[in-house]
């Protein structure tokens, strides 16, 4: 059985240590987030757990402090679907963070029922996309100040389910869990392109990338004859520590250091869709963004 599991997720190991240098891990209580938060913290980093819940986060700090013997590590509210909550958050960095060198945006909802966040926008594209693009707004100054700093958006192979829908962003018209995923997650490929883009000679790079396909509590929401798939499929899912290895990748290996804007799966560039690599979709994307989010980024 393992043979077939490191057949699909090639192992990668690096000895990069991280000390005097600050991370931001967005959903990193649970799943690939926390180990993430596992491995940074034994390379030396301060890590900042950015959680909704904050009495599992504090469950899950402790845990990890002890494990990585790593004691700062510290948890933060952070609640991606109310704009509210994203600018305290983002307030509270900016006063009491000296540097900010790797922002992870790895937080994200997966086809969910239909509802909106605090501001109306529908949950997923407002959580996956909008938050994350708004707390990246907020941090870039500081990140910009940090340099050479990354910005690690963790997208997924579900860009490819979906379109940007310019005149139904909020799937008002029509719901489907799995293209509205899909759509946001396309929008976090796009935003990492255009983001790349606006970065260049600042010190300051982008990615995203696909985990795999993780054994994670993100399939909550599943059917049931869907979550019994998914468990029949089993050996060929990662566990959440071959889920977190290509977003470790993005942020430590130094030979992405001149690199910017990609997409990388299996801690290795990959191919996107088409549709992600659309960059007049990607402006539109990222007005209307700006626009619903109410602020101004050239």
């Amino acid at each position: 059985m393992h043979s077939i599991r490191n057949f699909f997720c090639g192992q990668w190991s690096s000895s990069v240590r991280l000390d005097d240098k600050t991370v931001i891990i967005t959903g990193a209580n649970t799943g690939i987030g926390k180990e993430t938060v596992r491995d940074l913290a034994k390379r030396g980093a301060r890590v900042i757990m950015a959680c909704r819940d904050l009495e599992k986060a504090e469950e899950a700090r402790k845990e990890l402090m002890e494990d990585s013997g790593n004691q700062n590590i510290v948890a933060n509210r952070l609640d991606l679907s109310d704009t509210k909550s994203i600018r305290e958050f983002a307030e509270l960095i900016n006063k009491e963070e000296k540097q900010v060198n790797i922002l992870i945006n790895n937080a994200g909802i997966m086809m969910c029922p239909y509802s909106k966040t605090a501001d109306g926008f529908e949950m997923q594209f407002g959580v996956n996309h909008l938050g994350h693009f708004l707390l990246t707004y907020l941090l870039l100054d500081l990140l910009k100040k940090s340099a050479p700093s990354r910005i690690i958006n963790v997208a997924s192979v579900a860009h490819t389910w979906g379109s940007i829908h310019l005149d139904d962003i909020n799937s008002e018209k029509g719901y489907s869990p799995r293209r509205a995923y899909g759509q946001s997650k396309l929008a976090n490929i796009l935003c990492t392109r255009s983001l790349a883009k606006r970065l260049q000679g600042s010190g300051v790079t982008v990615y995203s990338l696909h985990p795999g396909v993780v054994q994670s509590e993100l399939f909550r929401n599943l059917s049931k004859p869907v979550q019994i798939a998914v468990k029949v499929f089993s050996p060929f899912t990662k566990t959440t520590i071959q889920g977190a290895q290509t977003t470790i990748y993005c942020a430590v290996e130094p030979k992405l250091d001149n690199e910017s804007g990609g997409y990388y799966s299996d801690c290795a560039p990959a191919l996107c869709s088409r549709d992600a690599l659309d960059d007049e979709m990607a402006q539109k994307l990222w007005e209307l963004s700006c626009q619903m989010l109410g602020i101004t980024w050239d």
